[in-house]
């Protein structure tokens, strides 16, 4: 990456600094009640889970598509989101909504993160057993794992009493606005843990995206590298679902936001962008469902259609690119 490059880099991750703070400003203080105290000090719990809500599944979900060499793909494949819907609607299943209410949420948001990401360590123990297993093969069986999962929550939410049903609809929609301050700081605590332990493997990524082959040759030790990378993305993706809910295509909207508009390859600015990226999306989105459509929607629905819609796009494009 030459100079002029790096200087154009330099200057599009200040522009997003700045949107980003500007969006924290409106969302903070626009139609700010006069008793703003409370509404102020719900905002900024609002805003951290956002942030560390968009960290996570930003550098979860490029991680993830180095791995897979894949621009399409996010984590969501591997079925840790429908297995934390399977969780929640167990309990309400087995115990009844009021227990899930009752339930010490910080040991709820421990107990739901730690079988998601053991759940994910016992599928790679299985599938990588064997050195030649490939990703795409993990991929197979994480879809048909999510299928299962979503089946099940689905059959034990046709048995349950329709008030807890609803309940158990709620809690598949991701939201901001029941957020947990014990719980936040810890989901705080673990991002950025989780984070500076990915900070060592930054700089394989470059030539990891290459693809496996070409990892190889240059000298990566691309099979133990995978395997620490996508424990990382576990535990990323763990946490930002158990602290709010599953996003489905918050990672694949920001990632080809991100390629769009950085003109680089190297991950050590781009993983920055995806982040303030991801940030902004969910700080202007929350501000329009709150401030705008006054809480008649949520911003999960609005990230999923248009991520949704896009993804569609991106097949189309790609399809058209191999006629």
């Amino acid at each position: 990456m030459n100079s002029q490059s790096g200087a154009k880099c330099g200057q599009k991750l200040a522009s997003l600094g700045l949107l980003v703070l500007f969006a924290v400003v409106a969302f903070l203080f626009y139609q700010l009640p006069n008793r703003w105290e409370y509404a102020l000090h719900h905002r900024v719990l609002n805003l951290i889970a956002i942030a560390v809500t968009g960290a996570a599944i930003a550098l979860a979900t490029m991680i993830f598509q180095v791995i897979a060499n894949n621009r399409i793909l996010t984590p969501s494949i591997l079925g840790l989101d429908s297995l934390y819907l399977l969780i929640q609607t167990l309990i309400i299943f087995m115990f009844g909504f009021t227990t899930l209410m009752s339930v010490n949420q910080t040991l709820l948001f421990l107990v739901s993160t730690s079988i998601m990401v053991g759940f994910a360590l016992l599928l790679y123990y299985f599938l990588f057993r064997r050195e030649s297993q490939n990703i795409f093969f993990l991929l197979l069986v994480g879809i048909v794992f999510g299928t299962f999962f979503q089946s099940m929550t689905t059959f034990m939410e046709v048995l349950i009493d329709p008030n807890e049903f609803q309940v158990a609809q709620d809690i598949g929609v991701a939201s901001f606005n029941r957020i947990n301050q014990d719980i936040l700081w810890l989901a705080l605590v673990m991002l950025v843990a989780t984070m500076l332990w990915s900070l060592r493997y930054w700089r394989y990524f470059d030539v990891l995206a290459l693809g496996r082959e070409q990892a190889i040759n240059l000298g990566v030790p691309y099979q133990s590298l995978a395997k620490i990378l996508l424990v990382i993305v576990a535990i990323l993706i763990s946490v930002a679902t158990a602290l709010v809910g599953p996003l489905t295509f918050l990672g694949l909207l920001v990632m080809n936001l991100t390629f769009e508009f950085m003109p680089t390859y190297k991950h050590k600015i781009l993983i920055p962008a995806a982040m303030l990226i991801s940030m902004m999306t969910l700080i202007l989105g929350q501000t329009l469902v709150a401030r705008v459509f006054t809480f008649n929607t949520t911003l999960s629905i609005i990230i999923n259609f248009v991520g949704g819609v896009y993804f569609i796009y991106l097949l189309l494009r790609t399809s058209k690119k191999w006629q």
